[in-house]
């Protein structure tokens, strides 16, 4: 299985422009805002300045050609900038939006005066505009992020940097709204933790795609150990994860569990997965799916244990911010009587990605009820320090809605003597987070990824998408 490939984005733009104010600036801050997007390889949607007056928007006449363009290019729009580089038409920025009618995240941006140059002619108020142009938008009921100052010049390292977490939060958006989940297996029994309600989720756009355990066996039961795709997927997990004193038999199981996933869920054009773990594939098939599921959380395709379809979805929110992989762990330990320090864990399908050494072993808490025998193939180590992103969303059947939080913290380089993939976290204000969990009534997983994301899953998530998120700061 490969991973998803990367193309580039596509940004609609939109240049404000006010004729009584020096339009001279809506070309030049046209010029800026292309030379800023293309050099981050992003490609602009905008009007050329043959098809208004300097390519910006004025007019409602210039609105509905700019609401045109982005029309044509719906399919690959993922967001919109609007650059200020005068006062702007407050009216026009905000009928172009409406009659695009393309909901997508869209970021304002005001380009800063200089003292020095504040006479009639180079003057841009801008500063004033984006406050006008942002209460219009807010009349219209139209979304929209700002940049972390008012006024930001669009070569400046800080409007790089908004633009970079912009370009996240655009993924995390476009990544959610048509999401397609994989359930393969019933839930545990044991978990009620790990409940969820698939219509809730159908209502914020994400499908759920259902296969039963039954129908995994019997597909494997026709591939041969032979067969191309068996043995192409047998090699794949011997060059992933040192499999010394790995039964061949079990490798090959999981090679033949593998194939059959990823035939499905390339079938169902399903994105992520949940998968039951606990215990009917050890029981009934003999090895444990965690390295099938650590390969395709590695390769960006999240897979979460024990059908958590919830969790999977934080872990995937995380990993379009950051587009890297992410995992689902347990809170699990306290850390010594360190307050801000816990023990993140699980037996373990965690992607390489987040290890500092790691190899393939045998479920040692399975291991007790089906025998080590039928529990090859964990993926254990300790985790690697660095800094950490967190999520959990839930669907809350009481109220009808999706709600969850994020925040940051940090796996630490502490001591810890155990099995599975585990590492120490610090958090501040752990326990109070903690606290919120347990009053909220939140699972036990939580999904980590290593990266400082939280701000952008959090402005997707909330300002977009409408979830009830709590952002956890110190």
């Amino acid at each position: 299985m490969t991973q998803p490939s990367s193309t580039p984005m596509t940004l609609g733009v939109i240049v404000g422009n006010r004729g009584f104010f020096p339009d001279h600036l809506a070309r030049s801050g046209r010029m800026d805002i292309v030379a800023a997007l293309t050099a981050k390889g992003i490609r602009p949607i905008i009007l050329d300045e043959s098809d208004s007056k300097f390519g910006a928007v004025e007019t409602r006449q210039e609105a509905a050609r700019c609401a045109d363009l982005f029309k044509k290019h719906r399919e690959q729009l993922d967001g919109i900038v609007v650059t200020l580089p005068n006062f702007g038409d407050e009216r026009a920025i905000a009928e172009t939006i409406r009659m695009a009618n393309l909901g997508v995240p869209i970021l304002m941006q005001a380009t800063p005066d200089t003292p020095s140059r504040m006479t009639i002619r180079d003057r841009r108020d801008s500063f004033c505009g984006k406050m006008s142009a942002c209460n219009n938008l807010a009349q219209y009921g139209i979304p929209y992020s700002l940049t972390t100052l008012h006024t930001e010049a669009l070569d400046s390292d800080i409007f790089r940097a908004d633009l970079d977490w912009f370009l996240a939060v655009c993924r995390v958006v476009k990544g959610l709204k048509k999401l397609r989940i994989g359930a393969i297996g019933a839930r545990p029994a044991a978990f009620n933790t790990v409940r969820y309600s698939e219509k809730i989720l159908e209502s914020a756009g994400i499908s759920v795609e259902t296969l039963d355990l039954s129908e995994v066996m019997g597909r494997i039961g026709r591939l041969k150990d032979d067969d191309g795709k068996v043995v192409e997927r047998l090699r794949g997990i011997r060059q992933y994860v040192s499999t010394n004193s790995i039964p061949d038999a079990a490798l090959v199981k999981m090679a033949k569990l593998g194939t059959v996933i990823d035939t499905w869920m390339r079938d169902t054009e399903v994105n992520i997965s949940a998968i039951q773990c606990w215990t009917s594939l050890e029981e009934y098939f003999g090895v444990v799916p965690c390295t099938v599921m650590s390969m395709m959380s590695d390769q960006g395709l999240s897979s979460a244990c024990e059908v958590d379809v919830a969790g999977v979805i934080g872990m995937h929110a995380l990993q379009l911010a950051s587009q890297t992989p992410s995992a689902l762990l347990d809170w699990n330990n306290n850390y010594a009587d360190d307050p801000d320090k816990a023990v993140c864990f699980h037996c373990s399908n965690l992607p390489k990605h987040f290890f500092r050494e790691f190899r393939m072993d045998f479920q040692e808490i399975i291991a007790g009820t089906v025998g080590k025998e039928n529990t090859f193939g964990t993926v254990v180590g300790r985790v690697k320090s660095g800094p950490m992103s967190f999520a959990r969303f839930s669907t809350n059947d009481r109220e009808g809605k999706i709600s969850g939080y994020v925040g940051e913290g940090a796996f630490t380089e502490d001591s810890l003597e155990t099995f599975g993939g585990a590492g120490v976290v610090r958090i501040p204000q752990l326990q109070k987070l903690l606290r919120f969990i347990c009053e909220r009534g939140f699972e036990h997983h939580v999904a980590a990824n290593f990266s400082t994301v939280a701000s952008a899953v959090y402005e997707a998530a909330t300002r977009y998408l409408r979830w009830d998120i709590y952002w956890h700061k110190p």
